[in-house]
């Protein structure tokens, strides 16, 4: 193994009774990559985060985190990671500074350096004047900047963070943002998983989590380019619904789906745009336009979880 990977998932799998919520997933994560899991709710996302942080045992495969075997040593891999869980960890009843300094006794945090770690989380959550305020009066915004705080007062190489943004305005969601690549920059590496499209794009590599498999792995820009497997097209027509069940018909377009008031269509190549306007106008649909888009991390998302429910090969 490489001295720069840092995570290593091996056919990672996790079972509950007859339910297989993880599905033989393997991935490696380099040291300073920001890595994305993507997936609708129930994908596996969170169950395989948890196998990596050592607080749920893998029913196969095997996970190596820092150079640890997950399973021999959960311990020693907790002592080298940053995790933040999907729901809120801090404690409210307690204000800003007893928070910090709890974590700060937890993760066991020199007392020589103890009292700049807790100043210097104060400074990136954007809370300094507010550390004797309780945490249950904070908004959606300075929580998360406080737990990531929380999690990182130890410096360890390693973030693991769940749904971090989730319900949290757009501002606070790019600020946020900002801090996880800053940390990135210097070294860390970030496993973060999010339901948010626009913020899988801040991410170098995005896994597309689906029932439990893995069913996409790369950086944004090249899923957009490759994994639709065929010509994206806008159809921008009156009304909708017949046009989606005349498109349904046509044997050369692989899916289609409504997008706000048109249509994306994914056409296999070489189709003829004018065979797809001559359908439609036989279905008695009023056709504007039949146009080449650039493919979205939505567009890639809807087919590839389409394609994984189907069995249809990748």
């Amino acid at each position: 193994m490489s001295a720069d990977v840092q995570i290593v998932a091996d056919a990672l799998t996790k079972r509950f009774g007859s339910f297989v919520a993880v599905d033989r997933v393997s991935f490696t994560i380099d040291a300073g990559e920001v890595m994305g899991f993507v997936g609708p709710n129930g994908a596996g996302k969170s169950t395989i985060i948890r196998m990596l942080c050592g607080l749920l045992r893998p029913s196969g495969g095997r996970a190596v985190v820092a150079g640890i075997d997950v399973a021999r040593d959960p311990e020693a891999v907790r002592q080298r990671i940053g995790y933040m869980s999907q729901k809120f960890s801090l404690y409210g009843d307690l204000t800003v500074a007893e928070n910090l300094r709890f974590f700060a006794g937890i993760y066991r945090v020199p007392r020589s350096v103890r009292v700049d770690r807790i100043a210097f989380a104060v400074e990136m959550a954007g809370l300094k004047g507010r550390e004797d305020a309780l945490v249950n009066v904070l908004a959606g915004g300075w929580k998360q900047r406080l737990a990531l705080g929380c999690a990182i007062l130890h410096r360890p190489p390693i973030l693991f963070l769940d749904e971090p943004t989730s319900g949290v305005d757009p501002r606070s969601r790019r600020r946020f943002w900002n801090l996880i690549h800053a940390m990135a920059g210097q070294g860390v590496t970030v496993l973060v998983s999010t339901h948010y499209m626009d913020e899988a794009e801040y991410c170098n590599r995005i896994a597309l989590i689906d029932a439990g498999r893995l069913v996409a792995l790369g950086p944004p820009g090249a899923l957009k380019e490759t994994a639709l497997g065929g010509l994206l097209v806008l159809i921008d027509g009156d009304p909708l619904g017949p046009a989606l069940a005349a498109l349904a018909r046509l044997p050369n377009v692989v899916d289609a789906a409504p997008f706000g008031n048109s249509i994306h269509a994914v056409l296999t190549p070489g189709t003829d745009e004018d065979d797809v306007r001559a359908a439609l106008d036989g279905a008695g649909v009023i056709v504007r336009r039949v146009t080449p888009i650039q493919p979205s991390l939505e567009d890639v998302f809807v087919r590839l979880v389409s394609r994984n429910r189907t069995g249809v090969a990748a």
